[in-house]
This record gives structure tokens, sequence and C-alpha cells, in this order.
């Protein structure tokens, strides 16, 4: 068989898969969305529909988040380069839910009030954790672009190792919004502690060493097969 036709077949194959991959992340991205709008035009949001909708659309905008943070380790793990060239895509549908969950906590609930909406945020620890997490986020999303890592070098690396601080910060907002207070040993905070430990073993496997070791076993591992 013609190598040229072996090499366009491959091409092929990895351009249908990458496709794929394409469709299924902008399709898990609009997932969240369309649940939330099904669930308003049914009524199903609960007594405090205003406070369901914030949380839906926070709890969101805090796993695109994981789900981008996790593209790189899980390269290194398993060596699925694909993943890489989604990670902007899913920071910013996080960014996206952010913004949307920021909108429903401004406009919806305060009725863009900006003097009660600045004193919600201001006077509630949790709520200024979580304004900080987004305003990070919103730096993020605007510098993810190419032109800004060529206008930024190599401070662009830098500064976007700040989503995991984002994501810490994100991680304290909702554990503390479902506590009340942090002391309290009352409220299901199963979710964001899942989503703590989770971060800390996206921040682990992100360390030098053990990078090098992961990635070492998996080329030992290709060989050896």
């Amino acid at each position: 068989m013609d190598s040229s036709l072996v090499d366009e077949t491959g091409r092929d194959r990895e351009r249908g898969r990458a496709t794929r991959l394409r469709v299924l992340v902008h399709g898990l991205g609009l997932l969240p969305a369309a649940s939330v709008l099904v669930r308003v035009l049914d009524g199903d949001l609960g007594a405090n529909p205003i406070q369901a909708t914030e949380q839906a659309l926070g709890r969101a905008a805090l796993y695109f988040l994981l789900a981008s943070l996790a593209c790189t380790p899980l390269n290194t793990v398993f060596g699925w380069r694909e993943l890489l060239n989604h990670r902007r895509t899913l920071g910013l549908y996080a960014f996206l839910y952010a913004s949307l969950h920021f909108y429903t906590f401004s406009a919806v609930d305060y009725g863009l009030n900006w003097t009660l909406s600045k004193e919600a945020i201001f006077d509630k620890p949790f709520t200024l954790v979580g304004f900080i997490a987004g305003f990070i986020l919103l730096v993020l999303a605007i510098t993810s672009f190419d032109a800004w890592k060529e206008r930024l070098g190599r401070h662009w690396k830098s500064l976007h190792r700040l989503a995991y601080l984002a994501g810490g910060m994100t991680i304290l907002h909702y554990t503390w919004a479902k506590k009340g207070n942090l002391l309290s040993l009352s409220g299901d905070i199963l979710q964001p502690v899942l989503s703590g430990l989770l971060l800390l073993l996206l921040l682990a496997l992100r360390i030098p060493f053990i990078r090098r070791r992961l990635a070492a076993h998996r080329s030992g591992s290709r060989r050896t097969r």
C-alpha cells in the first residue's frame, strides 16, 4: 500500500478524533446552561429558584475550571495530548459560568442595585472571596488569547498559574456558602471538599519531580508494549 495513502488515512483519523472531542467539549460546555434553562421553564428550582440558579452556575464554573486544570496532568499521566488543545476552551467556559453566576447575583437577586450588591460583597467574607476569584478568572480569560501570550512573554505562564489560586478561592467560597460558618459542623460540604482534594491532586501532579517520574514511567510502559 502507498505510504502516502496510509499517512493521509492516519491524518484523517486524527482529524476525526479531534472533531469529535471538540464537539464533546462544547456539548458539555453548554449542558449546564441548558439544564438550568429547562429547570427554570419547568419551575423545578425549589422554594428559592434564584439561589438554586446561582449555585448551579457557580458549581459549573468550578467544575470547568477543574477540568481545564486537569488537562496537563492527564497528558502527563496518560499521554492524552489532544486535551491540551482544549484547556483554554474549558477555562473560558469556567469564566462564562462564573459571569452568569455573578449576573444572577447582581441583576436577578439584587436588581442591579449596586449599593446593596457592594454591601453584600464586602460585608460577607465568603462573597468577597468569590468576587476575587471571579476577577482573577476575568483577567485570565482576557489574557488567554495568543496576542496576549506574545505580549506577556515568559510572564504569561506565571500569570495563568493564578488559575490554581482562583480554584482554591472558589472552593473556599463554595464551602463557606454551604456551611455559613466555617467553624460550624452543619451543612453539606461533601462536594466542595471533594473538589478541594481534586485541586490538591492536580497541584501535586504539576510538581516538576512528580511530572518527570510520571512521564518517564509512561515512556517506559510504552517501550515495553
